[in-house]
């Protein structure tokens, strides 16, 4: 690995609330989006002429929408519970990464231009005016933010900096000041389907290897079909699943689980793309759109079910907001929840012994859990309070002989942000990507070297990406970092094995 241009922060034992270094992220930002990528999305290709007005009118719009921001707004009372719950201000000392100074960034505009005191005594009530200066550092610090929710959990007023976060990039879009990444990323879905731009025959070609691939290995001819109609399950998984390490493991856990329980199923070449980049930069118009290709891939195929692969807010966005955005679901088979989680899905298998498990397989590993934020502060899985925590873990136990948690108040509604969440899984944020895992590479530190552990399990695309990208610059493997669903599926026992 090059030698990196920042310091990688120090691990240590005992994790410390850092002193504020003012500015010290101030010249991070990730690259703008160019007219091409703004166009698909309906959104202006550069700043337009009249920003404020268009930008005050955008906000004014969204206050009226949604009542919770304007009480996000307007409840905050500075107490302090959030200053350091904030992965990214722990990793990189900027004050402007406290939960609440971010949420100033927009607040101190609101006050301006939508209360009596700011109108009238702005300076009284830390009022500022809308400036060019201010929306850079909207767009600065709104990309310093993975949208993970942690701060909520412990705000007593249960302000959600992640809304505020969508409001701000959803202003700075409608003044044609956008995102790369996350733009570029939904014009993809658009046009082909999927996040990496992948068509219908690479997408074939691919399955068809990996068909290959695990009969060679186990000499089952465990299929993986597309746009096979009639098939009992569509499952709609993150696109890296297709070709990425160690996604694709995954995915062959997902197939081999599916052929051991002999139900049929299908992935889809017009929705090949379990996440949803629309949620990222608070676009709901967006996020519908991206959404309804996998309501028009169910219908066309004629499923009785649709399955979700291991993906964080690709579930927040199924569980949250599908039946509101594409719904009803009524055509679906009602005996089934709508959306699954794949983990729901295997964890219902496992536990009416429809698969056959020998957890000796993995004892090459020791494996902790990393909670993915999406899936643990926005969702649920099952019709049990708190099953998005205990059924990935009762799959991993179930799958594993030696299992370990990482020590509280770093997992389960508290748990850490891998680092590289809401949309700042690019290159040109990874100074923040590795300064922002620091909590997270702490709590895993200590169980490897108190419990020995060699593997940290997860069920979220971006969270894998992110550890494999900076677990390297801890002294790390980036092979530490396993799907879920591989363990299951290694530890499945076919016919004559």
């Amino acid at each position: 690995m090059a030698k990196p241009e920042f310091d990688t922060p120090e691990i240590r034992k005992v994790p410390e609330i850092p002193p504020i270094r003012i500015g010290a992220m101030a010249h991070s930002q990730p690259f703008r989006a160019k007219p091409e990528h703004q166009a698909p999305l309906g959104f202006p290709g550069e700043l337009v002429d009249d920003w404020k007005q268009v930008a005050l009118d955008k906000m004014e719009d969204l206050l009226g929408k949604y009542r919770s921001l304007q009480v996000f707004m307007d409840a905050c009372v500075k107490c302090g519970a959030c200053t350091d719950k904030c992965h990214y201000y722990l990793g990189t000392a900027d004050p402007k990464n406290m939960p609440v100074a971010r949420q100033d960034l927009l607040r101190n505009v609101y006050r301006r231009y939508f209360t009596f005191a700011g109108k009238h005594f702005p300076k009284l009530v830390g009022a500022v005016d809308l400036t060019e200066d201010v929306v850079e550092d909207w767009y600065r610090y709104y990309h310093q933010c993975s949208e993970c929710r942690r701060c909520s959990v412990y705000c007593p007023y249960g302000i959600d900096t992640a809304e505020i976060t969508m409001a701000g990039r959803e202003i700075l879009d409608a003044i044609g000041v956008g995102q790369k990444y996350s733009n570029e990323i939904i014009g993809k879905v658009f046009k082909i389907g999927n996040n990496l731009g992948l068509p219908e025959p690479a997408l074939k070609d691919t399955l068809e290897g990996l068909e290959e691939e695990v009969e060679e290995d186990i000499e089952v001819p465990v299929k993986f079909p597309l746009d096979e109609k009639g098939a009992d399950v569509l499952l709609v998984t993150p696109s890296a699943d297709f070709f990425a390490e160690p996604h694709v493991d995954g995915l062959i856990g997902y197939a081999k689980v599916f052929h051991q329980a002999g139900i049929s199923w299908t992935l889809s070449s017009h929705a090949s793309e379990a996440a949803n980049f629309g949620l990222f930069i608070g676009s709901y118009d967006n996020m519908r759109k991206v959404a309804l290709r996998i309501r028009e891939a169910a219908l066309e195929l004629g499923v009785k079910r649709i399955v979700v692969g291991e993906c964080g807010h690709a579930w927040r966005v199924a569980y949250s907001f599908w039946n509101t955005l594409v719904g009803p679901f009524d055509f679906l088979d009602p005996d089934y929840p709508v959306p699954q989680h794949v983990c729901e899905f295997t964890h219902d298998l496992m536990k009416r012994g429809a698969l056959r498990l020998d957890p000796s397989a993995n004892d090459d590993k020791v494996v902790t859990f990393h909670d993915s934020c999406n899936v643990s502060r926005a969702s649920r899985m099952g019709d049990v309070p708190g099953g998005q925590f205990t059924m990935p873990r009762e799959l991993i136990k179930g799958a594993c002989n030696h299992f370990v948690d990482m020590a509280p108040g770093t997992t389960h509604e508290a748990t850490y942000c891998c680092g590289g969440g809401g949309g700042l899984l690019t290159d040109d944020l990874v100074e923040l990507r590795v300064k922002g895992a620091l909590p997270r590479v702490q709590a895993l530190s200590q169980v490897i070297e108190e419990n020995g552990v060699t593997h940290m399990a997860a069920i979220c695309a971006i969270c894998k990406s992110q550890f494999s990208k900076v677990l390297p610059y801890y002294g790390l493997g980036m092979d530490m970092i396993i799907s879920v669903h591989q363990l299951v599926g290694d530890a499945l026992v076919f016919d004559g094995h």
